[in-house]
């Protein structure tokens, strides 16, 4: 009788072993949600580290291999447009400078070897086509020579490279006191910075102008004048210390002689200032993105506009009309919103309240917006994340866009969208990006020059 209690007891015990160990199988496969993605998060601190790390990881693993810059698309499909695998992305490079200073300052990345990438991309830079010291749109990778982005867009493209310079200095202030290998890091794009001629792209005129073509000059002919994603580029060429243009172009041309200011108003949100096409409930998103990876807009004011104000309300602006839906489009509603420039389903275009709504979702929108609206954007991250899930979730992150109403998943990214999320979500968290660009010496000179103030919040 002893003897059966025995055994039943090693029974007992091996069984509960077995349990525990099938128990612990189960919770370890319930952590991981498919596609590398944990299924919960002890807090939203380790979600936030965990998305900024993802999607970083476009313009580390994911970097065109000659440069180390950020390719324009990835598709995990392996079709690619124009045989454009190779080609480098100049403003979502930019974006993905300053996800290189979250990732060594967040630990994601060691610091050594983040500066052996960035030196590696200062050098193709100084080497790759440049037009009066300004970069194409695309790049070739593996050769540095100019990809026309249009027939007569193949040569200077002054917006993507203030998108570019805005990273590269962000770079420059981070390790400018740092050891002797970050200095010269810095000192190199320094070189790079004054080379820029921003005066010549103002073309003769009181205004700056997007494109110049050795071979179709200024065929182009698109002057700057806002409002849209494009305030950087004056506020560089403000800044410049050796190819600076005059306050008057920023007044007469971007600011139309004060004529961008906007009496409009959406859903109880003063616009602002009128919106390039879209004057009645904003643009797209990116236009509250692009120019604010380094630039402040906390307490940034001018005679035209509180900054802050203004981002803000664009923001709530496309939260409440995705929240409202009047198209009826499936999926819409307050944790999933978000409409700006992506791909679609049949393309690529600016989706934006009213003017442009194709029922299509784009999470970088919300996600970038981070700063701006942090419990919207909480809520569709989540949304996004736990609801969604492996539909919209890859390698680097969300995929760039879905449409629930088509019931469109395209497993492709954009640089230009992903490369914003985790610059804009550590602005949001530590404001480390703002802090160092609008530290820059010249950044507060430039400032200066054009009327603005920066008022503490």
């Amino acid at each position: 009788m002893n003897n059966h209690k025995y055994l039943l007891n090693i029974v007992l015990v091996v069984g509960t072993f077995f349990l525990i160990a099938c128990n612990n199988n189960k919770k370890e496969q319930a952590q991981r949600a498919g596609n590398g993605r944990p299924a919960s998060f002890v807090s939203d601190d380790e979600f936030l580290n965990f998305i900024q790390k993802t999607h970083f990881n476009y313009m580390w693993e994911g970097a065109e291999i000659t440069s180390g810059l950020a390719p324009e698309r990835i598709h995990m499909d392996g079709e690619y447009p124009q045989n454009d695998k190779d080609v480098i992305t100049t403003g979502g490079s930019g974006f993905g400078l300053a996800g290189l200073v979250v990732a060594m300052e967040r630990g994601f990345i060691p610091r050594e070897e983040g500066v052996a990438r960035l030196h590696r991309i200062a050098d193709y830079l100084a080497s790759a086509d440049r037009y009066h010291g300004v970069w194409s749109h695309w790049i070739h990778g593996p050769t540095g020579k100019t990809k026309p982005f249009g027939k007569k867009d193949n040569g200077g493209d002054l917006v993507e490279s203030a998108f570019l310079m805005q990273g590269l200095l962000i770079v420059r202030e981070y390790f400018k006191n740092g050891n002797n290998r970050e200095k010269e890091l810095s000192q190199k794009i320094d070189t790079l910075w004054r080379e820029m001629e921003w005066d010549w792209y103002l073309n003769g005129q009181d205004v700056l102008y997007w494109h110049w073509s050795p071979e179709y000059n200024w065929e182009m002919n698109f002057p700057l004048e806002g409002y849209n994603e494009c305030l950087i580029t004056y506020i560089l060429a403000a800044s410049s210390p050796t190819h600076p243009i005059p306050a008057s172009a920023y007044h007469n041309g971007w600011a139309r002689g004060g004529a961008i200011t906007s009496k409009n108003e959406a859903y109880g949100y003063p616009l602002i200032l009128k919106h390039n096409g879209a004057e009645e409930y904003g643009g797209p998103l990116f236009w509250a993105h692009y120019s604010y990876i380094g630039l402040s807009p906390k307490g940034l004011k001018d005679q035209y506009a509180d900054y802050w104000q203004l981002n803000r309300n664009q923001a709530l602006i496309n939260y409440e009309y995705c929240v409202e839906n009047p198209g009826g489009y499936e999926g819409y509603g307050d944790n999933c919103w978000g409409l700006t420039a992506s791909y679609t389903v049949d393309g690529y275009t600016a989706h934006m309240p009213v003017k442009n709504d194709r029922g299509v979702i784009t999470p970088t929108a919300a996600l970038s917006s981070f700063p701006y609206t942090p419990d919207q954007s909480m809520r569709a991250l989540k949304h996004f994340y736990n609801d969604l899930g492996n539909r919209i979730w890859g390698q680097y992150g969300f995929y760039d866009a879905f449409s629930i109403q088509d019931n469109w998943y395209p497993q492709r990214y954009l640089a230009i969208d992903q490369l914003t999320i985790a610059p804009m979500i550590e602005n949001y968290r530590t404001g480390l990006l703002w802090k160092l660009f609008m530290g820059a010496p010249e950044i507060q000179e430039g400032l200066k020059k054009l009327g603005f103030t920066v008022e503490e919040r």
